[in-house]
């Protein structure tokens, strides 16, 4: 069958960086980073003390302050992006079928604070089990694509993906793939996480994942740096509208970029760490490159999972070696992450953002926080170092990879009649 051509017509995001896309994008151009102390919670006790959280995020210009408390935030994030993206893409300023309308939308955790301060206030009593009736409709994962879909009415394809950090990036291929066969006309994709709370802390910090630069927070995420020492926390989401051509053309939408291949494998080798030789990642390149029936030659930029952690980072880029061979000297790289910290289920999504927004505007984002070079990583490599790029962008990839061995790709390119 002939599938149907699947661009980008809207995008919304609430990152530690900036609360809405033009603020996010102008502080992905700038370097600016968004680590500091954490202020949910005492963190006295913690060997990690700082994260990077979304700041001066006040839900009640969202919504009714009643309506609010029926959510956990990773939902109340997620609903503020997709507003967003659905505002910018103009979806609803004409008529449309909402049979044809989708939300596939991904987190991480979910609701990992309500599920906390549920089990913390039946702790501290006396037993008796006077839990919330709105317990488990915050908690569970696939509510935000539910309060997405009653808000607007769509009535297409509606469910949520789960994949630890790669989950976003998976909604948005998910997204892609039913378009592009025909079952919808449009999705609303995306990811959202809101995991800066105890437990997330300590488990991570515990696991030897965080950075624990207390002293140095603001530099603390370094990808590729010799001094790495784990990745820092973040939170937030993004949104995206992707829209089938004709569909998008017809109703005179503005198009971003066009969304032309995605891949999807697993390491399995370890429940937490890379494949050493980053045969998954080196796999789903490959496998999101032919999709899009490009070569390898094709791709301009690659936004990395770059998590800043000390095996991640290398077997990352070994992968791209792998897989460009010399034309991985000509790409620009670089990780994001530098500035928004991790984002777990949320990553795929921003990190889809500032790829559509380096192929629409030509600037690379950097990646900052660069000392020391370290000597296990290829110093032929354009990672970006501290200060952004401009370059024209054909087209750029994402990757994404979870705990668990799960890899995903997407590739976004310049749109052309």
């Amino acid at each position: 069958m002939q599938l149907k051509r699947v661009v980008v017509t809207g995008m919304g995001a609430l990152t530690p960086i900036g609360n809405t896309l033009a603020e996010y994008w102008e502080g992905l151009k700038t370097g600016k980073n968004g680590a500091a102390p954490i202020t949910r919670f005492d963190t006295t006790l913690f060997k990690t003390r700082f994260a990077c959280e979304v700041k001066g995020f006040d839900v009640t210009q969202f919504m009714d302050r009643k309506e609010a408390r029926k959510m956990d935030p990773f939902t109340q994030y997620g609903i503020v992006v997709a507003d967003q993206a659905i505002e910018d893409s103009g979806l609803l300023q004409q008529p449309f079928n909402p049979d044809r309308i989708g939300v596939i939308w991904g987190s991480g955790i979910g609701g990992l604070t309500t599920f906390f301060q549920e089990v913390i206030d039946y702790a501290r009593g006396d037993g008796t089990p006077r839990f919330s009736p709105f317990f488990i409709p915050k908690m569970i994962i696939d509510i935000a694509s539910g309060y997405i879909s009653i808000k607007h009415g769509f009535r297409g394809p509606n469910f949520a993906t789960v994949s630890a950090c790669a989950t976003s990036t998976h909604s948005i291929i998910d997204s892609y793939n039913l378009i592009r066969l025909g079952k919808a006309d449009a999705i609303i994709t995306g990811g959202s996480e809101a995991c800066v709370n105890e437990p997330a802390m300590g488990g991570f910090s515990n696991m030897k994942a965080l950075s624990e630069r207390n002293d140095d927070y603001s530099t603390a995420s370094r990808p590729f740096d010799k001094e790495r020492d784990g990745f820092v926390l973040g939170e937030g989401g993004a949104g995206l509208v992707l829209e089938e051509l004709e569909h998008a053309k017809a109703r005179g939408a503005k198009i971003y970029a066009e969304m032309v291949g995605g891949g999807m494998t697993a390491d399995a080798y370890h429940i937490t760490a890379p494949h050493p030789e980053g045969l998954g990642a080196r796999n789903v390149m490959k496998m999101a490159i032919e999709d899009g029936g490009l070569n390898p030659e094709d791709i301009d930029y690659i936004n990395v999972h770059g998590t800043s952690t000390p095996l991640g980072d290398i077997a990352e880029t070994k992968a791209i070696l792998g897989v460009f061979g010399e034309h991985a000297y000509k790409l620009n790289i670089s990780s994001t992450k530098s500035m928004t910290g991790h984002l777990l289920g949320g990553a795929g999504a921003v990190e889809a953002v500032a790829c559509i927004m380096a192929v629409k505007e030509g600037i690379i984002p950097p990646t900052i926080n660069h000392f020391t070079d370290d000597p296990d990583i290829d110093g032929k490599l354009n990672l970006t170092f501290n200060t952004a790029q401009k370059r024209e962008v054909r087209a750029a990839l994402s990757n994404t990879f979870g705990f668990g061995g799960h890899n995903a790709s997407v590739i976004f390119k310049r749109y052309e009649v």
